[in-house]
């Protein structure tokens, strides 16, 4: 499950509009808004250079932070929305949500494949075609996952993994109603036209 959530520090924005906007940017600022939560909007500036690194870090939309503000109590947040600039793709502005620990959420969470060594299909040259890397689920704000675990154990070539195949963990379930592929084991080209090979010869002795 997903450890202790990362602290993020923000500052109050004293003034509204473009034109304190414009000044918390020349300050090495990006200016923000933390909406929700039953409160009125908290207009926030972000350090550049720790919002920046953060989005590099990846995961930023699906990561649950404990939002810092001076004078604030501490609250979680999750970001909504991310602006950039259209021609520097650099960050301009960005939105959060407030959260209780309770509330339900939607959240795109990787998929993490395991014990491949023991897949039957794989050793034999079979290839893992991943069809959704991360799976988006509603889960708990207090209680999110880092990952889910597919087990590749006894796959076999042909096999197909659906979201019911995978344990998810206890209160999250997926967005998605229908039984939806996460992956699947392909047969290599080489083993796959030797087995059409095969079935042309039986078919021919018949």
């Amino acid at each position: 499950m997903a450890g202790e959530i990362p602290n993020l520090e923000a500052f109050e924005r004293t003034g509204t509009g473009k034109g304190a906007a414009r000044q918390a940017r020349r300050d090495g600022m990006v200016p923000g808004v933390v909406f929700g939560g039953d409160k009125e909007p908290l207009a926030i500036n972000i350090p550049f250079n720790v919002l920046f690194k953060r989005l590099k870090q990846g995961r930023f939309k699906s990561t649950l932070f404990n939002m810092q503000v001076e004078g604030q109590e501490d609250v979680r947040v999750i970001c909504r929305d991310v602006q950039r600039d259209v021609v520097k793709d650099l960050p301009t502005h960005v939105d959060f949500m407030r959260l209780r620990r309770t509330s339900k959420v939607a959240l795109f969470i990787p998929v993490e494949f395991i014990n491949e060594e023991q897949a039957p299909g794989i050793k034999r040259g079979g290839m893992l075609t991943v069809v959704r890397p991360e799976v988006e689920l509603v889960v708990t704000a207090g209680d999110i996952p880092e990952k889910i675990t597919v087990d590749l154990a006894g796959l076999k070539i042909g096999d197909v993994i659906n979201i019911s195949n995978v344990e998810l963990p206890a209160g999250a379930k997926p967005t998605i109603d229908r039984d939806f592929v996460i992956a699947n084991l392909a047969a290599p080209a080489g083993l796959a036209s030797s087995e059409d090979d095969d079935d042309a010869e039986e078919g021919g002795e018949e």
